[in-house]
């Protein structure tokens, strides 16, 4: 019984045969350029190079690393960015004044924005990030023993400046509710803008005719006839010099 078993897998492996080549891909490669070729999958990516953030409120740093607690760069430059709403029809925008949001915050009005949508085809935009780290020394620490320990994650807001977007099948007066409770949880006073609205710069809305350009210009104009030599020091002193009557 053993060997007529030995022979048959003997003879199994004498029927198998092993090529020195390596297949061709040839045939998958151009079945792959057809593919690619083809209307359906012409802005479809095979894969993503970019890796997935898992949480928004607490970004992928060291956090040993001291940070300072800095100002948030309002845009009064005549920059616009972060003003609009770009992906959402509708956003939550700060109007009051320029400050530090913790996560824990920005986290109370997403739950906020979540619970009074709940059953609702949506979608939340996130357009602030929390990488400034906050460190706190404790109650009762006396001075000069350093900056302290890693206590949260925070972010810096600029004034008119858009947090939150949103977009769904949602009607517009329960998008209002929604980021009137979200705003109560926010420090600071908020406002509801939609798509299209203008844009601002600093505090200065670009409404009634008011452009980026009309705002880098000079206040006043001044026609080039009107514009008079600045006379110099020495010529000024010599025509206030009183004259001697004496000769």
């Amino acid at each position: 019984m053993a060997s007529t078993t030995s022979m048959s897998l003997a003879g199994a492996f004498r029927g198998l045969t092993i090529s020195a080549t390596r297949p061709s891909l040839g045939p998958c490669l151009a079945a792959a350029s057809r593919q690619s070729a083809s209307p359906i999958f012409s802005n479809v990516r095979p894969f993503s190079a970019t890796t997935a953030k898992a949480n928004w409120l607490e970004p992928r740093l060291e956090r040993k690393k001291k940070m300072m607690k800095g100002r948030p760069r309002v845009p009064t430059g005549g920059s616009t960015k972060g003003t609009t709403v770009v992906w959402g029809d509708y956003g939550l925008r700060m109007t009051d004044h320029h400050r530090r949001i913790s996560a824990q915050q920005l986290k109370i009005a997403e739950d906020t924005i979540k619970a009074r949508l709940r059953g609702v085809k949506y979608r939340l935009y996130k357009r602030v990030n929390c990488d400034v780290g906050v460190f706190v020394s404790g109650n009762e620490m006396r001075m000069g023993k350093g900056k302290g320990s890693f206590d949260h994650w925070a972010t810096r807001v600029a004034i008119n400046q858009i947090v939150l977007e949103l977009k769904g099948l949602v009607h517009e007066q329960v998008v209002r509710d929604a980021f009137r409770l979200a705003g109560n949880k926010l420090p600071g006073q908020w406002e509801f803008v939609k798509k299209g609205e203008p844009p601002v710069v600093g505090i200065t809305k670009l409404v009634d005719g008011v452009t980026l350009e009309e705002l880098k210009r000079p206040r006043r104009k001044i026609d080039a006839s009107e514009l008079h030599p600045v006379p110099s020091p020495s010529t000024s002193l010599e025509a206030e010099k009183p004259l001697d009557p004496t000769p």
